[in-house]
């Protein structure tokens, strides 16, 4: 039988708690020996030592101290990316794998439908954001049949779904993002929006793609389509929840429309716009908490391969 590969989780709130559990419930690969966070009294610690996952509420200098800490291969941090910078540098003489699920981008930006096999040999990478992991694989799928001179994407989550640190980082979240739809998804210029749903009952996970293109001929139009399908089924494969909301939708740039504004002199004739819906596992939170689904799950996949 293989020996699974020993991991932490730091941080204990929304994103951490549903990590550990999907690393427990569904990892063959990956076994989740401490978790740990700054509040003794957070429901994370308190269910992961339900769970039988020792735990510390001393950060990263517990976790140091921690008995079989040399084991640890790859560490996890789902704090913020305030924190992350901290931990990280505490964290870089022990010689761990940090897997970080802030937008802290202090290592590359790894989205594993696109590019994780460039990455496969980082020591610290960065899984952008829950918006770019939805979101830039379908650039990524449009920039390989046309060039993309601007995408834009919007995501909307559940309010109920963003904790204390995804709140604090709304301005990381966006700049992240937009970073690495250029530099993952091949856009030309990116930007990112991200909106925090108050509706009651809580909404699934929206995301919006919007791509500027030059595809006068039919066929790539065509194409574009059955890229961006594709896509959504490689996804789809680590996380179940992912998928179109509608078919893809590609229509001409009407005379007139300033687009010059955001694409400055380059050519482009068509807009192409994608709309997707991801529900969530509900292993920590419910299903429309989808936004922690595809993090954690992007993540999981990240470390399972970079194990391997």
């Amino acid at each position: 039988m293989r020996t699974k590969v020993k991991v932490a989780v730091i941080g204990s709130g929304n994103i951490g708690t549903d990590l550990m559990i999907k690393i427990l419930r569904l990892s063959e690969t990956l076994e989740i020996v401490a978790m740990v966070g700054i509040d003794p009294a957070s429901d994370g610690l308190a269910r992961a030592g339900r769970l039988g996952v020792p735990t510390t509420a001393e950060g990263v200098d517990g976790l140091i101290a921690m008995p079989g800490f040399e084991d640890i291969k790859i560490v996890f941090d789902a704090t913020s990316a305030g924190a992350y910078v901290a931990n990280a540098a505490k964290l870089e003489p022990y010689g761990k794998i940090l897997v970080d699920l802030t937008p802290a981008a202090i290592g590359p930006f790894v989205v594993p439908a696109v590019n994780l096999d460039l990455e496969a040999g980082a020591r610290n990478i960065n899984m952008v954001t829950c918006g770019g992991q939805a979101t830039i694989p379908i650039v990524a799928a449009v920039s390989k049949v046309a060039p993309v001179p601007y995408a834009e994407i919007v995501a909307s989550i559940a309010s109920k779904s963003a904790g204390p640190g995804t709140r604090a980082n709304i301005d990381e979240f966006t700049e992240t993002t937009a970073q690495a739809i250029e530099k993952v998804g091949g856009a030309g210029r990116g930007k990112a929006l991200i909106v925090l749903n108050p509706a009651e009952p809580p909404l699934i996970m929206r995301d919006t793609v919007l791509c500027l293109v030059d595809a006068p001929e039919a066929e790539t139009r065509e194409a574009i389509k059955d890229s961006v399908e594709q896509m959504v089924k490689v996804v789809a494969g680590y996380v179940p929840g992912y998928r179109l909301k509608q078919q893809v939708q590609i229509n001409p740039i009407p005379d007139g429309q300033p687009v010059h504004t955001l694409v400055g002199a380059a050519a482009v004739t068509h807009q192409v716009s994608v709309f997707l819906e991801v529900e969530g596992a509900a292993h920590y939170l419910p299903a429309y908490a989808g936004n922690l689904d595809i993090m954690t799950s992007a993540a999981i996949a990240a470390a399972e391969r970079l194990a391997a």
